[in-house]
């Protein structure tokens, strides 16, 4: 069902994908309009990809709890100011999942942002798991995800690597999405 609905929409699926996925962070990018969270779901679905995505706590009010829990979602406390909060619940998700992929946007927002944020690569790193690069690609209507990268020692270089694939990737609203700019 998921797969015909995705092409009735025009989308197709780059089915080639890294075997990492079922137990990965899954970097979500680039994030600029609310129809990329349907887009992904329909994505994890197709691929049946074990998935959780975070999503800011607020997100977690009546009536959107009633969507967003059952389809996967964990709420991140955006204004925490907690060293390791956020990334330590999500690392216990890790513990207790076998197969398992965290889906997150390091953009944290469908706004321009020049500077992505962290976490989603010190849970990979700290937690020695691959990160996966999901993607929506609106230019050629196709969704997917390709990777992995294996965080190493040099975080400016694995990040330069993210950088260097989703350049080429068209989000839907190009005014309001920019690679961190501390890796190109």
């Amino acid at each position: 069902m998921y797969k015909f609905i995705f092409k009735i929409l025009g989308w197709k699926i780059n089915e080639n994908v890294p075997k990492e996925y079922t137990r990965c962070v899954l970097v979500g990018a680039p994030h600029t309009s609310n129809w990329d969270f349907f887009y992904a779901i329909f994505l994890f679905k197709i691929l049946k990809i074990p998935y959780k995505f975070t999503i800011k706590s607020e997100w977690f009010k009546f009536p959107f709890n009633l969507i967003i829990k059952p389809l996967g979602g964990i709420p991140i406390n955006t204004k925490s100011k907690t060293k390791g909060g956020n990334v330590n619940i999500m690392a216990d998700l890790f513990k207790d999942n076998k197969e398992f992929a965290m889906g997150i946007t390091p953009e944290a927002t469908r706004s321009l942002r020049t500077k992505w944020k962290s976490g989603f690569y010190h849970l990979a790193k700290d937690n020695n798991l691959p990160i996966c690069l999901g993607y929506l690609d609106y230019k050629t209507r196709t969704g997917g995800i390709a990777g992995p990268i294996f965080p190493s020692e040099n975080k400016d270089a694995d990040m330069k690597k993210i950088m260097a694939f989703y350049k080429n990737v068209s989000p839907k609203n190009p005014e309001n999405f920019s690679l961190d700019h501390r890796y190109i």
